[in-house]
């Protein structure tokens, strides 16, 4: 959710209540991050496209970028990887920040000062990112295990875990993959 707040406190400020489509915005995008963790597509995809509509109250496209940002780092927290083209179809409308931050993503540039390692889904990005890079240990494999599992994000736990199965299959450690299989049994269960 912080990653939301923070890429999205472009469109806040002081003062005065905010107009009610930023408020709008930010519940939907915090929404569609819960949504999309959490492992249910349907209402993720729902609250997205409350984002758009939001976003277009005030046509700006600059915000647009950011949203689609934010979408692209969740799904590389759960490391489902693509070009982010929802956002390149938008790249010349973003700041400068949000560039470095996709460059971040797509595994071009090293992580943003903007970006708060200390917040769960900051460090699940940067595990995805590693992750891409071929660049990521076991024991940060497992640290995002523990961190998707300790905020009850079923989307990237699932995906950590598949991580941590096919580790274990391939260094033939049978008791590990079948734990790993029960794991993700259980995980997957709505």
């Amino acid at each position: 959710m912080a990653l939301a707040a923070a890429i999205l406190a472009g469109c806040a400020g002081g003062g005065p209540p905010p107009p009610e489509w930023r408020a709008n915005l930010s519940g939907a995008m915090q929404a569609f991050e819960r949504h999309y963790l959490g492992g249910d597509t349907a209402l993720a995809e729902k609250e997205m496209a409350r984002v758009r509509i939001e976003i277009g109250k005030a046509g700006r496209l600059d915000l647009l970028a950011r949203a689609e940002l934010i979408r692209c780092a969740a799904r590389t927290a759960s490391l489902e990887f693509d070009d982010c083209p929802a956002f390149e179809t938008l790249r010349s409308d973003a700041a400068p920040a949000e560039l470095a931050y996709a460059d971040y993503l797509a595994g071009r540039a090293q992580r943003p000062a903007m970006t708060r390692v200390d917040e769960p889904l900051s460090r699940l990005v940067a595990a995805g990112v590693q992750f891409k890079q071929t660049q990521i240990s076991p024991g940060e494999i497992s640290a995002a295990v523990d961190t998707a599992s300790a905020e009850g994000w079923r989307r990237p736990l699932l995906a950590w875990l598949g991580v941590q199965l096919k580790r274990a299959e391939q260094t033939g450690d049978r008791a590990a993959a079948e734990y790993l299989r029960r794991r993700i049994d259980f995980a997957g269960q709505r």
